[in-house]
């Protein structure tokens, strides 16, 4: 062990954990695939994974919008948007566009439908069987986890002449396998009703340690504790056992010691003696960070607390190590404080290792969709990351126009309709939905920040796992059609493979891994971007669009008259940088007879020239450099001043399109 001595103190607790043996017999199926976190490991015994949805079958983006690929048949009265043969679980329903329209169940071939509820009220979480927090509303998308079964049959349909996007997922078992279709809200059976509120108190506690909280059989836990100083260039060996059992939890922190853009803290875990790690990632992105900065509260992964968790269980047949590597070359050494929670239950033959795949393109490439896995074995992904980054700052980020794609032995099984779909969101760039970070505990917007170009998200997948026998390759594409929107892409998946998965390759070199920064960041105010004041008096703002030759341009108006309280009129605005660092500033502006001279302020000191914006008709003005400024990463004020105009123009007006930060060397 390097670094100075560890302390390892061994604490025995019992908590309820279901034993593997004991369990054999039980199945995870229905609300035991979502609630039964100690079976996650375990081989699904489904014939056959995956989701009907709304996306467009001519290869465009209208995956919704018309509502043209919305159905699978029309029948008198509504449209149909799923007809399934059983024995099956519906695991997920998403949409980010509800409405009041009756949603209507069919079971079993019945004539009436068993259940009817209006579609939005799938989601809000108030309407049995789909409560909060199982059911739930964030990032501008609408997601329902209660699992449906269904013995033979079930067909939804909505009482509407328009759907639109919508995706479904379900699981189809083979035939005898005791399924009992869901008898109704007023007909739940008493342990359907006690397994669904072990769902919603499982979810409600995201963030802690569901161990206690699935259990069925009582085991013996133990917690190993680890505090050491991790030096660059150095390992540390957080774990290690030459004897069955499985890890299911582990704990990490500070969690602000891995942050950052290097991505030079590399977690490796070795199962039964094998000599390349199963799962092998830099530390930040295997806990759900977004660009170096911790992101994720997820219900199996997530940071809470200063402190990074992984609660999949890790079960392992002879041997593990869990390993904490430095590729750092010089710097202080970071102290280190780890938690391993390990049963003495080994591997299971039913059950798989857990795996991490950790895949960059820095470029992605034309033509073809960003890979997530691609494998051969026997198994099921459990979670998907994604860090995307454009290669334009300040533009409409058309790379998250894509569609997932999951492809199970060598079939279609899933196809998306929209990047931040997959997520469970909605609507990009959009006040209010998909806009900022959010964490829920399947899913989540790790953070979305057009300014500097990146966006990206998470997803658990429990009772919607993506079961395979024999392959599996799980794709999204880079922009609307034929994947031809460069892109910088980054994605974690997590897998439970019976053996190490074939067609893996090794984590990429240090060198290849780094978070790059775009060269400029790009404020468009007349889209979203964040106001800390102006003028007090005699001043107003708004947002207006207008067509200057031919070319629609969004800006932020800025209308002063006379005098402001202490000087000349100003706007000050709030701009996030990416790092600390001087940086040149420079904007664009509508030019025209009513604009003003606008120049840079900090401290009440001028930082440059003032630029005059006047121009006897209005035209997109050039990029005009106001000045420079020494900035740090995050949020920073930025002041402009109106501070005169020319004797030809008619107002004090600034009519702001773009304002750009270039970092100098």
């Amino acid at each position: 062990m390097v670094g100075r001595r560890a302390l390892i103190a061994l604490t025995t607790a019992t908590a309820l954990l279901a034993g593997v043996a004991a369990a054999a017999a039980q199945q995870p199926i229905g609300l035991d695939a979502l609630t039964r976190i100690d079976q996650l490991p375990r081989f699904r015994p489904s014939v056959a994974v995956g989701s009907v949805s709304s996306f467009d079958r001519s290869g465009g983006n209208d995956d919704g919008f018309s509502g043209k690929y919305s159905f699978v048949r029309k029948e008198s009265g509504g449209l149909v948007i799923a007809d399934l043969q059983g024995p099956g679980v519906v695991y997920r329903i998403w949409t980010p566009t509800p409405t009041s329209d009756p949603v209507e169940f069919y079971f079993d071939g019945e004539a009436t439908p068993r259940l009817t509820v209006p579609f939005r009220d799938l989601f809000t979480g108030k309407t049995f069987p789909f409560l909060a927090p199982v059911s739930g509303i964030g990032a501008g998308g609408f997601y329902t986890y209660v699992p449906l079964a269904y013995a033979r049959s079930l067909k939804i349909l909505v009482k509407a002449e328009k759907v639109q996007f919508y995706q479904i997922n379900y699981a189809t078992y083979p035939g005898g396998t005791a399924i009992e279709s869901y008898a109704g809200s007023e007909a739940a059976t008493a342990r359907f009703r006690a397994d669904l509120d072990r769902a919603q108190r499982l979810v409600a506690a995201t963030g802690a340690d569901p161990a206690a909280g699935v259990a069925a059989t009582r085991a013996p836990l133990k917690t190993t504790r680890f505090d050491g100083a991790l030096a660059p260039g150095q390992t540390l060996t957080l774990f290690s056992s030459t004897r069955p059992g499985r890890v299911t939890g582990l704990r990490l922190g500070p969690a602000r010691a891995f942050a950052g853009k290097a991505r030079d803290l590399v977690l490796n875990v070795y199962w039964d003696g094998a000599k390349t790690p199963a799962i092998a990632g830099p530390v930040g992105d295997l806990f759900g960070y977004s660009f170096g900065q911790p992101a994720t509260r997820s219900l199996l992964v997530g940071t809470v607390d200063d402190t990074n968790y992984l609660y999949f269980p890790m079960p392992f047949a002879s041997s593990a190590r869990i390993e904490l590597v430095s590729e750092r070359t010089d710097g202080p050494p970071i102290e280190v404080h780890a938690e391993i929670v390990t049963s003495d239950v080994g591997r299971a033959a039913d059950e798989g290792a857990l795996y991490a795949v950790w895949h960059r393109e820095r470029e992605t490439i034309k033509g073809q969709p960003f890979t997530w896995l691609d494998v051969k074995g026997r198994g099921h992904a459990v979670a998907f990351f994604l860090q995307a980054q454009g290669t334009e700052a300040g533009a409409v980020p058309t790379f998250f126009e894509g569609d997932d794609e999951a492809t199970i032995d060598s079939t279609l099984a899933a196809h998306g309709t929209g990047s931040e779909d997959f997520f469970n969101g909605g609507w990009y760039d959009v006040p209010g939905r998909w806009e900022d970070r959010v964490s829920l505990p399947f899913s989540g917007c790790l953070d979305f920040k057009r300014h500097l170009g990146r966006t990206g998200g998470y997803r658990l997948l429990l009772g919607d796992a993506y079961v395979f026998g024999e392959s599996l390759k799980v794709t999204i594409e880079h922009g609307p059609r034929d994947n031809a929107v460069a892109a910088d892409y980054t994605g974690v998946a997590f897998l439970y493979a019976e053996r190490p998965p074939e067609g893996v390759a090794a984590l990429a070199p240090l060198a290849e891994r780094r978070v790059v920064d775009l060269p400029a960041t790009v404020f468009t105010p007349g889209w979203t971007m964040p106001i800390h004041s102006w003028s007090w008096t005699n001043a107003s703002l708004s947002k207006e669009a207008d067509k200057i030759n031919d070319h629609e341009v969004r800006y932020l108006s800025f209308k002063a008259k006379d005098k402001e309280v202490f000087g000349p009129h100003y706007l000050s605005l709030i701009c996030e940088l990416p790092a600390s660092g001087r940086y040149r500033v420079s904007f664009e502006a509508v030019e025209g007879p009513t604009q003003g001279q606008v120049q840079l302020f900090r401290n009440e000191v001028a930082q440059g020239e003032p630029v005059d914006l006047y121009f006897e008709v209005r035209r997109q003005g050039a990029r005009h450099t106001l000045g420079e400024l020494d900035l740090e990463e995050g949020q920073n004020r930025v002041m402009l001043k109106v501070v005169g105009k020319n004797e030809r123009s008619t107002a004090h007006g600034l009519d702001l399109y773009r304002l750009v930060f270039e970092k100098l060397p």
